[in-house]
Parts: structure tokens; sequence; C-alpha cells
């Protein structure tokens, strides 16, 4: 099953709206620190609400951390950026890769963007920025699921 990683995450409330969104869908959640906050249930919990408890949250203490568990897990590193040429619904997802966001200020470092296996993109009107980063993962990670049929069933 894909995975979502949030790398240094400076938005507590995008970041509870991911681990809600992830406990939904039943995808794990890598986090790169340092975040931009305190990593307090307190901080988590009004975007979170009660899902906070199903997330399955990992905390790596820094990029290299994050870099020596994923290599060990052969998964591959999807990053969305504005930075990509290929939008992500020409890309062909796989259920082993992690799909990650950067900083809501910033995006991510150059040395992580060159260390992506793939990068891709949303498509958006001339002249606009950016989406909100928690939107911009849910809309990415449907797409994955959709094609790697990760969806749970509808009862």
């Amino acid at each position: 099953m894909p995975r979502l990683a949030l790398y240094q995450p400076d938005i507590p409330q995008n970041t509870g709206t991911l681990l809600r969104t992830a406990a939904c869908l039943g995808i794990g959640v890598d986090l790169i620190e340092p975040a931009g906050f305190a990593l307090t249930d307190k901080n988590f919990r009004r975007a979170g609400l009660d899902y906070l408890p199903a997330a399955t949250l990992t905390r790596h203490i820094d990029w290299a951390a994050f870099e020596t568990a994923r290599r060990a897990e052969r998964r591959r590193v999807v990053l969305l950026t504005t930075r990509a040429a290929l939008p992500y619904t020409a890309f062909s997802f796989s259920a082993e890769d992690v799909l990650m966001v950067g900083r809501e200020s910033a995006g991510v470092p150059d040395h992580v963007h060159d260390a992506a296996d793939a990068r891709v993109t949303i498509p958006m009107r001339e002249g606009m920025r950016s989406l909100n980063v928690a939107i911009a993962a849910a809309m990415v990670l449907g797409e994955a699921l959709r094609q790697v049929e990760g969806f749970a069933p509808v009862a």
C-alpha cells in the first residue's frame, strides 16, 4: 500500500488533516522532522478529530533517518512538486510508493528534490502558484490508490 511522507511540515492543521485522511484510507504516514510546530495531540486535534488514534504514524528524526528506512523497504519516493513537468495523472504509481509533500512555506530543499525517484505535479491554471498541501496530497493519493486498487471495499 502506498504511504504518505510529510517533509518538515509547518502547519499543524494540515498535518492533522493528512493524518485523518491517511487513517480513513488505511495509509501509513512518515513524518520527517523537524516540524515547524510542537508535535502534540493538541496541535493535531482540531483537524484530526477523533481519527488520530487510527492513524499509523512513523516519525523520523531527520531526512537521513527517513532515507535509511525507505531504502531498506525498497520504496520509491514520488515527490509532489510545482517544479515537476509530469502531471500526476500521467504517472504509473506502485503499491510500494511513498508520496511526499514538502513544507508549506518552502517545499523541499534541492538535495531532497534530487533524491526523489520521481517528481509529479498537479496541472493548474496559468498564474496560480500552488494548492494547499493537504488538498494536493489527497488528490494525488486518490489517483495512486485508484491505480493500485488500494481503496477499501464499499460496505
